[in-house]
């Protein structure tokens, strides 16, 4: 059995298979606003593919020997040619090697993803692009889960942002530092 590489241990064993309870909620994303936010509360539950691709080794007339290939997050650019861009993720391994049989799978989270968006300056995130289930996240929900917050269905309805604050007088954050709040969308 081959797994995915992990440069984190909470993904040991990973195959890169897909979640399909996150496609279905994926797919009826755009049904109404709270299957929005249910699609985006199961992202940040689920373990994502970054695709990461070699870039910067070749040049129109061949590799340069004083360069040498730099691994990359891929980021698309609109074609509106408004410079606007998004970081690529995945939710399976089938889906990006349906869309890049060559882009090497990085597991991850969505909050991972969003930090890299805000450190690349692209302004969407773009879940499983040009599959039936794709879903795009802006603004300030990238904001927010760039800092480690993860967006969770309240038990009493409505949506809350879970996070960890940390405490200015411990290095480790006890369970009373553990906080939600709502969430409008």
């Amino acid at each position: 059995m081959r797994t995915l590489g992990q440069p984190n241990a909470s993904f040991k064993g990973d195959r890169g298979d897909p979640d399909a309870a996150l496609r279905v909620l994926l797919a009826d994303a755009y049904t109404t606003n709270d299957a929005y936010l249910h699609a985006v509360a199961g992202l940040c539950a689920g373990r994502l593919l970054l695709p990461i691709v070699a870039a910067g080794d070749d040049h129109a007339d061949g590799p340069d020997p004083d360069r040498h290939a730099e691994l990359a997050a891929v980021l698309l650019e609109s074609g509106a040619g408004d410079g606007r861009r998004g970081v690529v993720v995945f939710t399976g391994l089938d889906a990006l090697q349906a869309w890049n049989p060559h882009a090497r799978p990085v597991p991850c989270t969505l909050d991972d993803v969003a930090a890299t968006a805000v450190e690349t300056q692209a302004s969407a995130v773009l879940i499983d692009p040009g599959l039936p289930h794709s879903l795009v996240l802006e603004g300030e929900l990238i904001a927010q889960l760039a800092q480690g917050r993860r967006l969770i269905a309240l038990d009493g309805g409505g949506f809350g942002w879970l996070y960890v604050q940390e405490s200015a007088d411990a290095a480790q954050p006890t369970d009373a530092d553990v906080r939600g709040h709502a969430h409008e969308h």
